[in-house]
């Protein structure tokens, strides 16, 4: 087994090749919307690659929604990129240098044909920066392919079998790609190298946060299988089992092909869809009935001595039957229906299944494998399910992660074919006073960031913050002067259950900066931390929070009074008014004493 990860951050610039701002506008209404059509072209050497072929036999049209606050006409591809950001490049530059990697004295900005929508021009623009380096795990070293800088693509809106709408908002923000060599060793340490890549990005300070800033591509094959690109995978703890869906995936696809081997040595098989529409002209089936009334057909195939092949489970809830069925909806059908499915799930009846049998003249010993659809996009459905069912190795391919750890087919796996060089821009110099320049200005290492973290928080906790996507904004505060742990647990422990309960933050840093000021001040106790930054995120003021919820810290008169009146009994008096004083007031007062 082979793994490796390719890990896409978008840095905290503005974009890549123009000076808009780097937003994401979740619900601002957009102020255009352009058209286009995309096909794909010749690479330098004439070549074609499948990954775009592919996506053009879709046919689609491309919608884009395109905003005034970070768009301009880079983005819609009516104006040649502008140079590249310096910003981004020199953040390129440092990661190169944490990583050990080897920066290429000029970088050139090649083309990377993408169209199925993703981006107006249809291709998205890449460079390399470094080659080489290492990273260090506990299990060894894991080398470093490459490093570069590419742009992000558009984001999905919606899509129908007629076309795709994105939105511009996010196409441009800057990208910087980490290729590992296939050297991980299973899942487990898949997700330490990812967790520590991670870790190194996020110590910049450089870099956006947030989810859908950072995700992973994983690159897995067994022994007999063939190299598989599992896209999009965002959290790290489904890494290891996407890793090991992907094992069983290909080992029990293995076994399926020597059965098809066998098969097609037997007997010769042709592709020969016959319209059947006829037969469910009274049918019970709503799948089928629906979609003959808005016009579509039934087609369907013969795959000759298939019968049980199509149920052979290769995954939870994952046959071989679904892996054709990926392969249809590629087309813009739902999916199919085949024969060793239980068909009285479609509420077909044993009529309409031996007319089936009898017109596609199928035997004991084959399949069948029906779509409901336009005739012309049922017909190219059926097609990539013959031809996928005809081959007998496990075919290269890039599919998309799902939330259950499981992984769906998307495309063939793009090649060198797709790479052609970019035009508009220059070769970029990386001189070595530019490399000198940012190796003065660079923060701690990670081991460095770990020894001061220990020094300030305990143990268990600085290993959190190394990790966690606050450590920029812990930095920050600490920088105010704000305490130490405090800051860590409000940021790690406090925050995660206020927002279990539904409750999310706007303006997080500018919010957490009053708490804080107030809580060094001596305002409130760090007990009614909590309760506080809870009622801060429903909507209340600190000032109304503090008057009206009674949750200020007692002044010094109040809390000598209740410390006699409970004979300076702790326990007691933090059972009473723990959200309003502090143990060690008490303590103090109790020495004065």
């Amino acid at each position: 087994m082979k793994i490796g990860i390719e890990i896409h951050q978008r840095l905290d610039t503005k974009k890549l090749f123009c000076n808009c701002n780097s937003e994401i506008l979740e619900s601002e209404n957009y102020n255009f919307l352009i058209n286009r059509k995309l096909h794909p072209v010749f690479s330098e050497l004439g070549e074609l690659d499948l990954a775009s072929k592919s996506e053009s036999q879709k046919d689609l049209d491309f919608y884009y929604h395109i905003f005034s606050r970070c768009n301009c006409l880079v983005d819609c591809d009516e104006e040649p990129p502008h140079h590249v950001n310096e910003n981004a490049l020199l953040i390129a530059i440092e990661m190169s240098i944490l990583l050990h990697s080897n920066l290429v004295c000029e970088s050139h900005v090649m083309r990377k044909i993408v169209i199925d929508g993703s981006n107006t021009s249809g291709f998205q623009r890449t460079m390399i920066i470094a080659l080489g380096g290492f990273i260090e795990t506990s299990r060894g070293k894991i080398g470093i392919t490459s490093i570069a800088l590419e742009e992000e693509s558009a984001g999905i809106v919606e899509k129908n079998k007629q076309s795709s709408t994105y939105k511009l908002d996010r196409l441009g923000i800057p990208l910087l790609e980490i290729t590992t060599e296939p050297e991980i060793i299973d899942g487990e340490h898949l997700k330490e190298v990812a967790e520590k890549i991670g870790a190194l990005l996020r110590s910049t300070g450089k870099v956006m946060r947030g989810i859908g800033t950072i995700r992973q591509d994983v690159n897995v094959s067994t022994e007999g299988g063939s190299r598989i690109e599992i896209k999009g995978a965002q959290e790290l703890k489904l890494l290891p089992e996407f890793v090991l869906n992907e094992v069983k995936r290909q080992e029990e696809l293995i076994k399926i092909n020597k059965k098809i081997k066998q098969i097609l040595k037997n007997s010769s098989l042709t592709f020969t869809p016959k319209d059947i529409t006829s037969i469910f002209k009274e049918t019970n089936s709503k799948l089928i009935s629906s979609g003959i009334k808005a016009g579509n057909k039934v087609l369907g195939i013969k795959l000759s001595g298939y019968s049980g092949i199509l149920g052979i489970e290769i995954g939870k809830n994952r046959r071989y039957g679904s892996e054709l069925s990926d392969y249809a909806k590629t087309t813009g059908v739902k999916g199919i229906i085949h024969s060793d499915e239980t068909l009285s799930k479609y509420s077909i009846s044993e009529k309409e299944i031996m007319q089936i049998r009898e017109i596609l003249e199928i035997s004991d010993s084959d399949a069948f494998v029906l779509v409901v659809a336009d005739e012309k996009i049922g017909i190219l459905a059926l097609k990539n399910v013959f031809e996928r069912a005809m081959v007998i190795t496990i075919p290269e391919e890039t599919r998309k992660a799902n939330p259950d750890g499981y992984s769906t087919y998307m495309r063939p796996l793009p090649g060198k074919e797709r790479m052609y060089p970019e035009t508009d821009i220059f070769p970029i110099d990386i001189p070595e006073s530019l490399v000198d320049s940012v190796k003065s200005k660079m923060s701690l290492s990670l081991d460095d960031k770990r020894k001061n973290l220990e020094k300030i928080l305990n143990k268990e906790m600085a290993g959190v913050i190394l990790k966690s996507k606050n450590l920029a904004l812990f930095e920050k505060f600490i920088s105010l002067g704000f305490e130490p742990m405090v800051v860590a647990t409000t940021l790690e422990n406090t925050l995660v259950s206020i927002r279990r309960e539904g409750i999310d933050f706007l303006n997080l840093e500018m919010l957490l900066t009053e708490l804080f000021q107030e809580y060094t001040s001596g305002k409130f106790v760090k007990s009614a931390i909590p309760d506080i930054l809870l009622l801060m995120g429903r909507g209340f003021s600190l000032n109304q929070i503090l008057e009206e919820h009674k949750l200020s810290k007692l002044e010094d008169d109040e809390l000598e009074k209740i410390a006699i009146k409970y004979n300076y009994d702790i326990s007691k008096i933090m059972k009473d008014y723990r959200l309003r004083i502090e143990p060690k007031d008490i303590l103090e007062l109790k020495k004065k004493k």
